[in-house]
């Protein structure tokens, strides 16, 4: 989604972008001027468009992870989330292997199943041995799913291994699950010191994020419970001592989407789409710290019913200067003795934004980089929502890593129909770039 606006919506984005700009304009600020782009990173390679239609079977391409086939590592394999298309998963080359449906709706009048996010669990114990697992949030229905992931079945590596008790996540009834404040976000993670495995969940249009328990059950499936929920802030004091909260559809809070956990120190990063990335326990236990701010923090707008749109006001420059709203994708790329980056959609102005991983570096700013075009028919990443990054060697295709990155307008398909997809990028590229 774009800032100032909760409906995705090309023609109502650029709207809401050019009134904001404007509003920024007419301020004499460090801020108002445009920040010079970061360097260029350009893509290997491209999985195929998906159309947001029916004729697409209202396919959406939203969120990627890497799974990487230890015993093959050219045979690894990217899991994609396509929301009312369910999942899709792709080999190295960006070529499709297998799509998996999402749950169609149980009832006439309510939601289909809609896959937002998706995340991996490693060597989780099963009845059948160690296993790794994606995670899925289901938006339509307010669960997760759970597949078993095998390097071995080259046709069809995902199974579902989801329970069918599994509870819904934030509603009490399937009305409250059509109302659509349902589960959005995620990330998942394991407890090094007990061994659990845990996914955190964010609620669409509200601030809550979840933590769930993942639990096998006696006959192979996956369930989990709810362990506790936080709240993050809707509402901020400005330093003049003013008070703001994002512009959004009325009874609609400032969201989380994009998150992600570095598994040794248990710290979650969250990212408040029109606010900023938070920094917390992954238990959700303590007081969450804001690391860095959106442009767009602190600037007022109100909500105009008849054109649906968000109306900004001048700028009193109390954002941030390295992300634009919203602040998307969120992912870990490791590296050896903790060294490493936190890398950050920039879903405003197209670039990926990077922070020290390290706390003794106060996570501090490192560089950014855009994804741009390698050719007239491979173009770059527009609008990313997710990202996921693997600093391991994947094989012949990837020996320095993949970072994967959505894309939301694959090029030139993106015209009558709104057409996605996802951009693969050799690591060492983003490396470099990071590093002039």
């Amino acid at each position: 989604m774009h800032a100032f606006t909760r409906r995705r919506s090309r023609v109502v984005a650029a709207v809401a972008t050019l009134m904001f700009t404007a509003a920024v304009a007419a301020v004499p600020s460090a801020q108002a001027s445009a920040p010079a782009l970061p360097p260029g990173v350009v893509p290997r390679a491209e999985t195929a468009a998906l159309f947001d239609d029916d004729q697409g079977g209202n396919a959406n391409a939203d969120d990627p992870a890497i799974w990487r086939n230890s015993a093959d590592p050219d045979a690894s394999l990217v899991i994609a989330t396509a929301k009312e298309g369910g999942l899709r998963v792709y080999d190295l080359d960006a070529r499709q292997v297998q799509s998996v449906p999402a749950p169609a709706a149980p009832g006439a009048d309510d939601a289909p199943g809609r896959f937002n996010n998706v995340d991996l669990v490693h060597r989780t114990s099963s009845v059948s041995g160690a296993t790794d697992l994606a995670v899925v949030s289901d938006r339509g229905s307010d669960k997760l799913r759970i597949y078993r992931v095998e390097g071995d079945r080259p046709d069809a590596p995902l199974t579902d291994v989801t329970d069918a008790s599994a509870p819904w996540i934030f509603s009490g009834s399937q009305e409250e699950v059509n109302e659509e404040s349902t589960a959005y976000g995620l990330a998942t993670y394991t407890d090094s010191a007990t061994g659990r495995s845990y996914a955190l969940v964010s609620q669409n249009a509200t601030t809550r994020i979840a933590l769930l328990e993942l639990i096998t059950t006696r006959d192979g499936k996956v369930s989990y419970r709810k362990v506790r929920t936080l709240d993050l802030p809707a509402a901020f004091t400005m330093p003049d001592g003013t008070k703001w909260s994002p512009c959004g559809d009325p009874g609609e809070g400032p969201q989380v989407e994009g998150m992600v956990v570095d598994p040794e120190t248990g710290i979650l990063f969250a990212g408040q789409e029109d606010v900023g990335i938070w920094r917390l326990r992954a238990d959700l236990k303590g007081a969450p710290v804001l690391q860095d701010k959106v442009r767009e923090y602190g600037v007022p707008a109100t909500y105009d019913e008849a054109s649906d749109e968000c109306v900004a006001g001048a700028d009193p420059g109390f954002g941030g200067v390295r992300v634009s709203a919203d602040v998307e994708g969120l992912t870990l790329l490791k590296q050896d003795d903790g060294d490493g980056y936190l890398l950050a959609s920039s879903q405003g102005d197209d670039t990926f934004v990077a922070y020290d991983r390290e706390r003794s570096d106060a996570y501090e700013y490192e560089g950014g980089f855009r994804v741009s075009a390698a050719s007239e028919s491979l173009d770059g990443s527009e609008e990313c929502d997710g990202a996921d990054v693997l600093a391991e060697p994947l094989g012949s295709r990837y020996p320095n890593g993949l970072l994967v990155v959505q894309d939301g307008h694959m090029a030139p398909e993106d015209g009558d129909r709104e057409a996605t997809g996802f951009k693969f990028v050799d690591l060492a590229d983003v490396l470099e770039a990071l590093d002039d």
